[in-house]
């Protein structure tokens, strides 16, 4: 795919089979204390010191596109009625069925390489419910259809609106015929509305503490209890539920496949969410079926339908919507499933990242680490981006927002694999929030903004994920539908009125422009991100951050090259100066980006003094690699002691490196006396630490921590052992628990 692709996987996946297989050999210190290792146990330790992780992931970059609003190409599946009264295609509004399909985009695919796109991810292709009825939260009556492909039916077959299986197959074999990942949107959380209740349709929620679930005896029970286990208690929908579902039609009764989906008592039942609280995890969204996941039958039949789609697809992995409406113990279940079956069936590097629709990355987290996933989308980043490219608001923002990427390092996952992203098809585009955030705005100042929102986006740990259209300019008129232009000629008018960014063209026509000013540029940001990979990759270290707008500047570094990129962007409306601080003293570096210009040679502290256009960005690269300091021996690493010993909670495990330059340190833990080392995670850059999760140890437990430090020469260094003690009385910090 890239250069150095062999020597990264194998550092990659092949260190995590070292996890686990070293012994502790010697007494444990107090609770609290430090013990420092014998010289057997520092060979040991240093079988656990492990690059930072970077996935199959962490060099993609994705485009994401709405099917049915990016191009026709056989426009005789547009419109599946089956009588006038069902009229789920209408190209004249936003809120209905266009014609866009699977035919469509594979005539697009050279469009979406040429940008420098490397992945496409696309809505769910699955079978829908065409056309829905249901209350808005003001109580009016809304019908849309389901264009976009979120209300499943039947979640084993494609939708004729796109096309037909073989139409699919044929887009992923082209895809990656060019080198391109394909990924699915896929759904698990609820299905198209098929199940109604007799008391009346979109009823409000009835709670747990209400009115318990019963099984077919009468008897009450929590179905948590039992959301691992292999059999679920017999349930009877007469009397199970707080709502009696029921069907409008005979012929709903069997709408739905697999067959299974047909059972009313496999969905919660319990009337609409509010998206607060319980509810949001058993509420119906809106009047769809909110799926009853806690139930082992719902856990297996998700997970085949999912395997299945692999092996007949050939897909690369998943995009999985409505990631927190779910069970934590479900997605445990449904992501090893998935994922064990994908590297047993020739997918190796299948990945799957979560939707989970909040910026706080403590709850991100959780499902990067107690809930599996792989990743999750990054909507911290793209909250801190608007703020940082639309608003101005302060440099030092984003150097706060940065230091929470340590929330997600642990053995198998950490903040360079999460896909990062500036708008989607549910905020809205980032040329709307521009014009937004400052009205009256001038059409260059916004595609200046965007475009350096974009250079965020691009040079910034994470995966880039543009949403189509926004390299034509696109801005929308706000979110949702607003937010889900045509490709293709449109003919929706409140479409057509938008003022594109960088051109006189409109939605009206066609808009695969390749010398777009929009598209042009991205186009340069992924050329130089396939040039320069440790631009995608390397190690993010942060150098400098204005208090105001100003400059936010950090280094980005090749482990395997040793050489340090700096990057330093500006979203004040001045020209500024700043100093930053590198790895590099007396070291030459010359400028990448946006245009070449000579060398510039850092000072004897080795900051590099860097001026920065008013909303732009600039690169600088190294022209010698990272000089070896220290005086040639291996820095001390001393750990941090946590809470005075007392664990609980998701605490911060903190090493502390006393020396210069660039280094990776290892966290490895002992759980109890006669415990294995296990590696938890590897941080490579300042502050360093690792989230370390205490549920499920028992009160008392001793736990021991080491920290392996290898610097850029390769040089290990191994702390002394520190020993806590969980205490479920200490302050639990950083915890997220679903409701």
């Amino acid at each position: 795919m890239t250069k150095h692709r062999d020597t990264r996987a194998r550092r990659r996946w092949a260190a995590a089979a070292l996890a686990g297989t070293c012994g502790a050999t010697l007494a444990l210190a107090p609770s609290g204390a430090a013990a420092a290792p014998g010289p057997d146990e520092v060979g040991n330790a240093k079988q656990l010191a492990q690059p930072s992780l970077r996935s199959p992931l962490t060099r993609e970059r994705i485009y994401s596109l709405m099917t049915d609003r990016f191009e026709n190409g056989d426009p005789t599946n547009d419109d599946q009625a089956s009588s006038e009264a069902v009229n789920e295609y209408d190209p004249t509004h936003k809120g209905f069925y266009h014609g866009g399909d699977l035919k469509g985009l594979t005539s697009r695919l050279d469009y979406i390489k040429d940008l420098g796109q490397t992945a496409i991810w696309i809505t769910p292709p699955m079978y829908n419910d065409w056309l829905f009825e249901g209350k808005l939260p003001t109580g009016e009556t809304n019908t849309t259809a389901s264009y976009h492909g979120y209300w499943i039916t039947k979640f084993d077959q494609v939708d004729p609106h796109v096309g037909t299986a073989e139409d699919l197959k044929e887009l992923v074999r082209q895809a990656h015929a060019r080198g391109m990942k394909v990924f699915f949107d896929i759904v698990v959380n609820h299905t198209g509305d098929v199940i109604s209740y007799e008391e009346g349709e979109q009823q409000p929620y009835r709670s747990k503490t209400d009115q318990p679930y019963k099984d077919a005896d009468g008897k009450v029970f929590d179905d948590r209890d039992y959301e691992t286990a292999a059999v679920f208690p017999k349930l009877d929908p007469e009397t199970s539920f707080p709502y009696n579902p029921t069907f409008r039609t005979e012929a709903d009764k069997t709408v739905k496949s697999p067959a299974w989906l047909n059972d009313p008592t496999m969905y919660h039942n319990r009337g609409e969410t509010t998206f607060q609280g319980e509810d949001s995890l058993y509420g119906d969204f809106f009047g769809l079926d909110d799926v009853f996941t806690e139930r082992p039958e719902v856990v297996a039949g998700m997970t085949k339908i999912f395997q299945d789609w692999i092996t007949q697809y050939n897909i690369d992995g998943y995009r999985i919507d409505t990631t927190r409406h779910v069970n934590m113990a479900f997605w445990q279940q449904f992501i090893t499933g998935v994922l064990d079956y994908a590297r047993a069936n020739g997918r190796p590097d299948f990945y799957m990242f979560g939707e989970a629709a909040v910026e706080d990355p403590v709850e991100l987290s959780a499902y990067t680490g107690e809930g599996k996933y792989q990743s999750v989308l990054d909507f911290t980043f793209q909250a801190n981006a608007r703020n940082f490219a639309s608003k101005s608001a302060s440099a030092a923002d984003l150097a706060t927002f940065f230091q929470t990427d340590d929330m997600y390092t642990d053995s198998d996952s950490n903040a360079y694999q999460l896909p990062t992203f500036v708008d989607n098809h549910d905020r809205g585009r980032i040329g709307w929030m521009i014009q937004a955030d400052n009205p009256g705005i001038a059409n260059s100042e916004t595609l200046r903004r965007s475009q350096l929102a974009h250079e965020l986006m691009y040079f910034a740990r994470g995966n880039p994920v543009v949403y189509y259209g926004d390299e034509q300019g696109f801005t929308g008129d706000g979110n949702d539908q607003d937010a889900r232009e045509d490709m293709f000629p449109s003919k929706v008018s409140s479409y057509n009125d938008n003022d594109l960014l960088g051109t006189d063209a409109t939605t009206a026509t066609s808009n695969f422009d390749k010398n777009h000013p929009m598209y042009r540029y991205l186009q340069r940001l992924n050329q130089l991100t396939a040039e320069h990979p440790a631009l995608r990759d390397g190690a993010q270290v942060h150098r400098h951050a204005d208090n105001g707008p100003g400059v936010y500047a950090f280094s980005r570094i090749d482990r395997d090259e040793k050489v340090e990129y700096v990057v330093a962007l500006n979203n004040s409306e001045t020209e500024k100066t700043a100093s930053v601080p590198t790895y590099s003293p007396n070291a030459p570096f010359v400028r990448l980006y946006p245009t070449p210009d000579g060398t510039h040679n850092t000072d004897a502290a080795g900051k590099l003094t860097v001026t920065v256009p008013p909303l732009s960005a600039v690169v600088y690269r190294a022209a010698v690699p990272l000089a070896d300091v220290n005086g040639g021996k291996a820095a001390a690493t001393t750990l941090d002691l946590t809470q005075g010993g007392k664990l609980n909670g998701r605490p911060f495990i903190r090493a502390t490196v006393h020396g210069q330059g660039f280094h990776e340190v290892s966290f490895a833990v002992k759980v109890g006396k006669n415990g294995k080392w296990t590696h938890v995670g590897t941080d490579d850059n300042p502050d360093y630490k690792v989230l370390y999760d205490t549920k499920g140890l028992a009160d008392g437990t001793e736990v021991t921590f080491q920290a392996i430090t290898t610097d850029s020469s390769g040089r290990v260094s191994v702390s002394d052992k520190v020993v806590h003690t969980v205490d479920r009385t200490a302050p639990a910090p950083n915890v997220f628990e679903q409701p």
